[in-house]
């Protein structure tokens, strides 16, 4: 049913750290890497010529484009003069242009797909390159690639665009609603990963996959996807005039219903990915709790000005959480020896970050100032008042694999 062979390079015990991951709206955990396979050996007589080569140049092509595209998104910084995501959109199309044909050996009970051995670098495993002769692996990694892509995508367009002068430039509705089609997009590659794909391996293989494909992995990423799309969404609520305290709340209710946990990374990758969980968990907690008291306190009770304050209060404690998250996600180290950039230590502040950092202190000075809580941070998040309930509202796009290509009707071999 397939063989794996995993490989872990020296790494000092934790993995490969993310040497800089550039300004961060969106974090990508690593893109995983395709290293060249021969296609002509295993085959033999098996598939045609002109079927054989069509396999290793469309595969070739991504193994090159990846591994030029993969530091570069990783880094990204938006000026004025740059353009970005021509690049990710030729190896997203490449990928595309791949799936069809690799199908053909993954589907339809074809005897070669275990012929062939596929091997991919990690990012968020210690074991830093896994193989395994099993198309499905193939599909699944090349699934994974196409929503980190759509991720560094959403990423490149929520970065603030610098100018040469120093100024940054107001985010668009356009690309924001844009970014909000890609985290769909992105989900949606995820969501079919793990409701269709992993159940093609076998309970003894799929425990062998690497960390970044299992599926605590990928729910993970899924539903941050998801989160943050609501993220985008919050934020143009918090930008429209028209856009009511209620809904701003349930927005922000949304975001702080699924806290991520048991993430099973522990490379540099893993904690860099850990770090802004737990920042935007953080984050969306604190608007949450936020809305929720300046509904509560456009009450007329004693009761309801109470409660008021108690969420406010939360909302500042969390607030500092996040800020400290945040912090500690763009200082982590990456190697003893890399300098921190100053854009890397403090981080343009956008949407929600934005108006959180400059709300909650302003609103504590002009209501709360005689009300400061006796107890510790802990004691006012156990006695906050209950959030209300919202479920997400986006979910992952309907994604479906392609039609295996027709060619694979004339040139297999009998």
């Amino acid at each position: 049913m397939g063989c794996l062979a995993s490989t872990q390079k020296n790494s000092g015990g934790n993995g490969r750290w993310p040497r800089n991951v550039g300004e961060v709206a969106v974090f990508v955990p690593g893109m995983r890497i395709p290293k060249p396979v021969d296609f002509t050996q295993p085959f033999g007589d098996g598939l045609s010529r002109d079927l054989v080569e069509r396999l290793s140049a469309l595969r070739t092509r991504i193994v090159v484009m990846a591994g030029q595209e993969a530091p570069r998104a990783t880094k990204p910084r938006r000026t004025a003069t740059q353009h970005g995501g021509s690049t990710m959109a030729d190896l997203q199309q490449a990928l595309e242009d791949y799936l069809p044909v690799l199908l053909g050996l993954a589907e339809n009970g074809n005897q070669l797909k275990h012929e062939l051995q596929f091997s991919w670098l990690n990012q968020e495993d210690t074991a830093e390159e896994t193989t395994m002769s099993n198309s499905w692996y193939e599909v699944l990694s090349v699934l994974h690639l196409m929503a980190m892509l759509s991720l560094s995508q959403a990423n490149l367009l929520l970065l603030p665009i610098t100018s040469n002068d120093g100024h940054l430039s107001k985010l668009s509705e356009e690309r924001r609603r844009a970014c909000i089609d890609i985290f769909l997009k992105a989900a949606g590659y995820l969501n079919f990963s793990i409701q269709h794909v992993l159940p093609q391996f076998p309970p003894e293989l799929r425990k062998d996959l690497p960390l970044d494909l299992a599926e605590g992995v990928l729910q993970a990423l899924c539903l941050q996807a998801l989160g943050q799309g609501v993220d985008v969404q919050l934020g143009m609520a918090i930008d429209s005039v028209k856009a009511t305290m209620a809904v701003k709340r349930r927005l922000a209710c949304e975001m702080a219903q699924e806290n991520i946990e048991g993430l099973p990374l522990t490379n540099g990758w893993g904690e860099k990915h850990k770090l802004f969980i737990q920042w935007k968990y953080a984050e969306a907690k604190a608007a949450a709790y936020y809305y929720h008291g300046s509904i509560l306190d456009e009450g007329n009770t004693e009761t309801c000005k109470e409660t008021a304050i108690a969420a406010q209060q939360a909302a500042e404690v969390l607030c500092k959480e996040s800020n400290k998250a945040c912090e500690s996600f763009h200082i982590t180290l990456r190697f003893h020896d890399s300098p921190y950039s100053e854009w890397e230590r403090n981080p343009t502040l956008w949407g929600t970050s934005k108006f959180l950092s400059e709300k909650i202190p302003r609103d504590k000075s002009s209501k709360m100032q005689s009300n400061e809580d006796p107890y510790n941070n802990e004691m006012i998040l156990q006695t906050a008042p209950a959030l209300p309930d919202f479920a997400l509202s986006l979910k992952p796009d309907e994604y479906q694999l392609p039609l295996v290509d027709p060619s694979w009707n004339d040139h297999i071999q009998s």
